[in-house]
């Protein structure tokens, strides 16, 4: 269990919660026997993600639902969201069977598996990588994943990404927005393989700004009902305008040693749950 994630252990114990760490896949959990069972980080489940997805089947009063991380575990949900009318990244998806080629026009370009957690399989490329590029994705291709590809947007070197945390109100069960962070540029280049479940990050508070609050307010009206929590990341895109990364609702950091409070706010929400 993640040091970050301890910190609600506690917040849990002092609404008479007691909470227990288990692995996913260790088969001497009896899940059925827990009140709820709340996803925190198996971010070992990207290579295993049919197994993920069985397994979450199986256990009764899992948050977030097992439709919903069978749903968020696969990142070709972007282009459904950007169909909704979410301003995301632009993203192309290349099937394991299909060509794909470099972009011929200058500037730099992410390459990264749908299926994939703490930037694992993820590389940078521009121009001068094309044969990098060409390898990456016949690689991931070769494992029968489907690959996305993503402009670069250079804003993360100066401005970051913008992480907001939202959980469940205990009363409507609606989520209501926590705290926000800042997250530092990661990618340097070409894929080189990570050592560990991820990529280590630069973390820091921040307090979001009203147009990025907008734009998570219209990604959570195309989310499901009853939801304990959700991250919603964003970058500012060549205009300047926030965009959505990623919206996660399986396995995210949620940061709550960055925010006072965060650690009781999130025990309220899954009190409420239970």
């Amino acid at each position: 269990m993640e040091p970050d994630d301890q910190l609600v252990i506690p917040a849990l114990a002092a609404l008479g919660i007691e909470a227990v760490a288990a692995v996913w896949d260790d088969p001497a959990v009896d899940w059925p026997s827990f009140d709820a069972t709340v996803l925190r980080s198996p971010w070992d489940y990207a290579t295993r993600r049919d197994e993920f997805v069985r397994w979450a089947r199986r256990v009764p009063r899992l948050a977030n639902s097992v439709d919903v991380v069978e749903w968020n575990t696969d990142k070709r949900y972007l282009g459904e969201l950007a169909a909704s009318g979410v301003p995301v990244t632009p993203t192309t998806f290349i099937a394991p069977s299909e060509m794909w080629l470099p972009p011929t026009a200058d500037g730099e370009y992410v390459i990264k598996p749908s299926i994939s957690a703490g930037s694992k399989d993820t590389g940078r490329y521009g121009p001068g990588h094309r044969d990098e590029a060409i390898a990456h994705v016949s690689r991931l291709q070769r494992d029968r994943r489907v690959v996305m590809v993503q402009p670069y947007l250079s804003a993360v070197d100066t401005y970051g990404e913008t992480a907001l945390l939202y959980f469940a109100d205990p009363a409507s069960g609606r989520l209501i927005f926590s705290h926000a962070i800042r997250k530092g540029p990661m990618l340097e280049g070409p894929d080189v393989g990570v050592e560990g479940l991820y990529k280590p990050e630069t973390i820091s508070a921040r307090v979001p700004s009203q147009e990025e609050l907008a734009v998570a307010e219209a990604v959570l009206m195309t989310l499901p009902g009853g939801l304990l929590y959700a991250r919603i990341d964003l970058i500012p895109d060549p205009d300047g305008n926030p965009v959505l990364l990623e919206v996660e609702l399986t396995e995210p950091s949620l940061f709550l040693e960055h925010s006072d409070g965060a650690p009781a706010r999130f025990a309220a929400a899954i009190a409420g749950l239970l």
